[in-house]
């Protein structure tokens, strides 16, 4: 009985931790909406931004699939937007020449600026402990 119980509760707390997911998704939708972006793409963006050196740095999309929850074809699909919007641009690697990197442009790297205090303040508000 005490195993069963356990285990309900181990459920209910993934559960718990998938609703907070997709409730803490949408509120990021909404606030990135009118920025013409989606939680995915500013993750994206995020991870590009982060890269060392004052314009960032370049990655592999199979480097940025290991931090976003996306299939290799949907983040493709996605660099590819970004790629259109002129936020993002590829580029071949030069230590594999079959490999593409990706970087932001001065456009990306000015949005990611702009719409980084609004994905951080829903992250706040969404996952305080209060």
């Amino acid at each position: 009985m005490a195993a069963k119980q356990a285990e309900q509760a181990l459920v209910e707390r993934w559960r718990d931790v998938l609703a907070l997911h997709a409730r803490t998704q949408c509120e990021i939708d909404r606030a990135l909406h009118g920025h013409g972006l989606c939680a995915s793409d500013f993750e994206v963006l995020d991870i590009l931004a982060q890269g060392p050196g004052p314009g960032g740095c370049s990655y592999r999309v199979q480097e940025i699939s290991e931090h976003v929850h996306l299939s290799q074809s949907a983040l493709s699909r996605l660099v590819a937007r970004l790629e259109k919007e002129g936020l993002a641009e590829r580029g071949t690697c030069p230590e594999d020449r079959r490999g593409v990197r990706v970087s932001l442009t001065a456009k990306g790297r000015a949005l990611h600026g702009e719409v980084l205090p609004v994905q951080r303040a829903v992250l706040a508000r969404m996952l305080s402990d209060g």
